[in-house]
C-alpha cells in the first residue's frame, strides 16, 4: 500500500477516515493523498438562477455583470479556502508522523472528480467515509460514496466505525465464495491482521433453501401443463439428494483452500466458519453477533459477470454492515486453480457434459473438478473423472442419480421405512441415514456431534404435542405437523414471511429425512428466521410485537404453576429460564442447568450461572433436540 487516497469533507466519518489512513501509513510506510472537491460552477449557476430576485437597482445589465464577477471571485476564493482548511487538518496529522502528504483541490461535481482522479492515478487503496456532511438519522450510505464505489476498480475501505482502531478489539472477517476477488481479500486481511494484531476469520455461506422456497411459491401460479413440464417432484429430489449437500461441500472446500493459502503462503492459522442461508443476511447477522472491526469482501462474487460494478451481497453489506467494509477489486487465483488451468486437459465429452450444468453453478462445479483432479494426479479430465469428483463432494451414488434421477422417479415409488434412522451433525446440520458417520464429511466434526432421530421417537413426541395433521407439500410429499408446531408457526406474521418460514421448516425436515415436524424442530427454525429478519430490519415493529406477545402469552400460561427443583433458584434466574420456550425445551434446559450445578457443587442457581449454561455451546436448540431424540421412549 504505497499510496492511499482519502476524500475529505470535514464530517465525522471524514475525520475517522483520515485517522485510519494515518494508522495505515505508519504501518505500511505509505504516502497519503487528501482530496476535497469544491463546486464553484454549481454556485455560479444557482446565482444566475436567482438573479431575478435582486433589487431593481441591480437589474441593470452592467451592474449584473459586475455582481457576477464579484460573486464568482468570492465563491471561488471562499471554496478554495474551505478546501484548504479541510486538507490542512490532514496535512498536520501527517506532519506529526513524518508521513508524505499531497493535497488535491479539484473543482467540479464531487463524485465525478473523485472517480476521474482515482481512475487516472496509481492509488493502492481508497479510504472514505460511509456518510458525509449530509447524513441524517436513517442514512445508510452517502450518495458520493456509493457513486464512487460503483465506478472504480481500486480497493476501497469504507469507514463506518468512528472509534479509533487502537480502541477497537474486534477481529477481521473475510467473506469467501471461491471468487478470485475473495481470495485476494483474504491475503489483504491476513496482511492487515498481522500489522494491527487482529485475528482473521473466513466465513462462507451457501443457500440450500432458495430453490425450495421458489418452487413452493410458483407452484400455485403455473398451469397444470406448465407444472408437468417443470416436473417439480423430480427437480426437488434432484436438489435434496445431490445439489444441497454438494453445495455445502463445495463452499466448505473454498474455506479449506483459504485455510491452505493462509498456512502455506503466510504461515497463518486461519479460523473458518460455514453458514447456511442467504449470503448477505447470514454475514450481516454474523457481524452483529461478533462485532468485527473490518469486513473484507470481493467487490463482485463468484457468480458475477465481468462487467458488474458491484455484487449484490457486497452492495447489501456495504449499506447494512455495522463495521468498516473493505471492497477488494484485485484478483488472486490459488495455486491449485492456476495449476489446473495450465496443466489439465478436458476431453470433448467432459466439456459437453459440463455445458449441461446450469450456468449459475457451472463455475463452481468446474473448480471442484479441477481441485479433485489435481489432488489425485489426473492430467486429463474425462467423464469418469467428473463422476469421481461428484462422488467426492456429494452423497453416495449421487452423481449416478444426477444423470438418471428423472427416470428413477418415474419408475419407482419412494417407500418410507419405519426403520430409517437419521443422524444430524450438530455443527453444520449435515444429515446421514441408517449409519452414524465416523466423521462429518462437510465440517469434519467427530461422531459424538451427531444426534440420532428416528420415526419412533418422533411419533412419541407427536402424542405429547396433541397429535399430528398430515399436509402435502407443493410436489406431493406428505409431512406430519404436530398441533404445537402448527401453533408455533402461527406466531409468524401472515403472508410472505409465514410462507417463507413454513417452506424452510419443510425443506429442513425433508433434507434430514424427518417425516414429522415437532414443536421443538419448528420453533428452532422459526426463532432463527425471526432473528434474521429482525437483524436485517431492526426497526421492524411487527416482529418485535409478535415476539413480545408470544413471550407474554407463554409467561402468562406459566402463572400459577409450581416451580419444582432440588436446588435453590434466585428469582432472576427463574425469570431467565422462563425466556426459554415453554414445554420440553424449558424442561430440558432446567435439567441441564441443575446437572451442571450439581457437578460443580453449586447449591443455588444464580442468573449468571444459568445464563452461562444456556449460552454454552454453538446451538442450544440443536443440543436440546438431540438429547431428547436420543432418550429411550418412556411410557
Amino acid at each position: 500500500m504505497q499510496k492511499i487516497y482519502v476524500p475529505v469533507d470535514n464530517s465525522d466519518y471524514s475525520d475517522a477516515s483520515i485517522s485510519l489512513a494515518v494508522a495505515f501509513a505508519k504501518k505500511f510506510g505509505s504516502q497519503l493523498v487528501g482530496s476535497h472537491v469544491y463546486a464553484a460552477k454549481m454556485h455560479d449557476v444557482r446565482f444566475k438562477q436567482m438573479e431575478y430576485t435582486l433589487p431593481e437597482e441591480y437589474q441593470d445589465e452592467v451592474e449584473l455583470e459586475k455582481q457576477r464577477r464579484i460573486h464568482d471571485t468570492l465563491i471561488t476564493m471562499g471554496l478554495q479556502l474551505i478546501s484548504d482548511s479541510y486538507l490542512e487538518v490532514m496535512k498536520e496529522k501527517c506532519a506529526e508522523f513524518d508521513i508524505p502528504f499531497e493535497p488535491k483541490m479539484p473543482e467540479g461535481k464531487h463524485y465525478i472528480k473523485l472517480v476521474e482522479d482515482i481512475q487516472e492515478s496509481d492509488y493502492d487503496l481508497v479510504i472514505m467515509g460511509a456518510l458525509g456532511m449530509g447524513a441524517v438519522k436513517d442514512s445508510l450510505i452517502g450518495g458520493v460514496t456509493e457513486r464512487v464505489v460503483r465506478r472504480i476498480n481500486t480497493d476501497t475501505l469504507v469507514v463506518r466505525d468512528l472509534e479509533p482502531i487502537e480502541d477497537h478489539d474486534g477481529n477481521i472477517l473475510v467473506g469467501i465464495d471461491g471468487s478470485p476477488e475473495s481470495f485476494s481479500g483474504l491475503k489483504t486481511a491476513i496482511q492487515l491482521g498481522r500489522k494491527f494484531n487482529k485475528q482473521v476469520e473466513a466465513v462462507g455461506v451457501y443457500d440450500p433453501y432458495l430453490h425450495y422456497i421458489v418452487f413452493n411459491s410458483v407452484v400455485n401460479v403455473l398451469t397444470e401443463r406448465a407444472a408437468r413440464t417443470f416436473r417439480f417432484k423430480e427437480q426437488e429430489q434432484l436438489h435434496e439428494e445431490v445439489i444441497d449437500t454438494g453445495l455445502a461441500k463445495i463452499y466448505q472446500s473454498h474455506l479449506e483452500v483459504a485455510r491452505s493459502i493462509a498456512k502455506e503462503e503466510h504461515d497463518y492459522t486461519l479460523k473458518i466458519t460455514l453458514l447456511d442461508g442467504k449470503a448477505y443476511e447470514k454475514i450481516l447477522q454474523y457481524t452483529r453477533k461478533t462485532n468485527p472491526w473490518l469486513l473484507v469482501l470481493g467487490r463482485i462474487g463468484v457468480h458475477s459477470e465481468g462487467d458488474t460494478d458491484i455484487g449484490s451481497t457486497a452492495e447489501n453489506l456495504l449499506r447494512l454492515a455495522p463495521c468498516n467494509v473493505l471492497l477488494v477489486s484485485q484478483r488472486y487465483f490459488p495455486q491449485i486453480d492456476v495449476k489446473a488451468e495450465e496443466t489439465l486437459v478436458w476431453t470433448q465429452e467432459a466439456l459437453d457434459r459440463m455445458e449441461k450444468a446450469p450456468p449459475l453453478v457451472r463455475g463452481i462445479a468446474k473448480t471442484a473438478v479441477h481441485r479433485f483432479a489435481i489432488e489425485r494426479g489426473h492430467s486429463v479430465i474425462t467423464e469418469s473423472v467428473i463422476d469421481m469428483a461428484m462422488e467426492a463432494i456429494m452423497p453416495e451414488r449421487a452423481s449416478e442419480r444426477l444423470t438418471r434421477v428423472a427416470k428413477e422417479i418415474a419408475e419407482q415409488k419412494v417407500l418410507e421405512s419405519d426403520a430409517v434412522q437419521t443422524f444430524i451433525c450438530g455443527e453444520c446440520g449435515y444429515a446421514a441415514h441408517d449409519q452414524q458417520p465416523v466423521q462429518c464429511p462437510v465440517c469434519s466434526s467427530p461422531p459424538e456431534r451427531f444426534q440420532m432421530v428416528d420415526k419412533g421417537s418422533l411419533e412419541h413426541v407427536t402424542i405429547d404435542e396433541g397429535g399430528a395433521t398430515e399436509e402435502e407439500t407443493f410436489d406431493g410429499v406428505r409431512l406430519q405437523w404436530s398441533e404445537q408446531s402448527k401453533k408455533a408457526l402461527r406466531r409468524v406474521p401472515r403472508g410472505y414471511m409465514r410462507r417463507n418460514v413454513k417452506a424452510r421448516i419443510e425443506k429442513s425436515a425433508r433434507s434430514q429425512k424427518i417425516g414429522t415436524i415437532t414443536n421443538a424442530f419448528a420453533t428452532e427454525i422459526i426463532n432463527d428466521s425471526m432473528g434474521e429478519a429482525a437483524a436485517v430490519r431492526e426497526d421492524a415493529p411487527e416482529l418485535r410485537a409478535v415476539q413480545t406477545q408470544t413471550t407474554d402469552s407463554q409467561n402468562a400460561a406459566e402463572v400459577g404453576l409450581r416451580f419444582e427443583s432440588p436446588l435453590q433458584w434466585t428469582e432472576d434466574a427463574v425469570e431467565r429460564l422462563n425466556l426459554v420456550p415453554a414445554g420440553f425445551m424449558r424442561n430440558i434446559t432446567q435439567t441441564r442447568i441443575e446437572q451442571r450445578a450439581q457437578e460443580n457443587n453449586i447449591a443455588e442457581v444464580t442468573l449468571d450461572f444459568a445464563a452461562r449454561v444456556i449460552e454454552d455451546g454453538r446451538s442450544l436448540a440443536n443440543e436440546v433436540l438431540g438429547q431428547y431424540y436420543q432418550q429411550p421412549d418412556q411410557e
